[in-house]
């Protein structure tokens, strides 16, 4: 017979997906702003705060990115 996998009644699989589906939302946000980061410093007449702004977004994500990943395994050093 197949291992089949079951859901935790208790929610914490819920948990997991939940926390697995936000990561991968903050990884694409990451990835648009490596885009949108990369064709505005390519402007010659960029917005300086624009670019800061967006920089500073970016390192949000990456850190909110590490704090799920920790709390989907807290014993791996994410």
């Amino acid at each position: 017979m197949a291992n089949v996998h079951m859901l935790d009644p208790s929610g914490n699989d819920a948990r997991r997906v939940e926390l697995m589906q936000r990561i991968v939302q903050l990884r694409l946000e990451h990835r648009d702003l490596d885009t949108a980061l990369e064709r505005l410093s390519d402007r010659v007449d960029y917005d300086a705060i624009q670019l800061t702004r967006l920089k500073r977004r970016k390192l949000l994500l990456k850190d909110q990115i590490t704090w799920l990943e920790r709390e989907l395994d807290p014993d791996v050093r994410a």
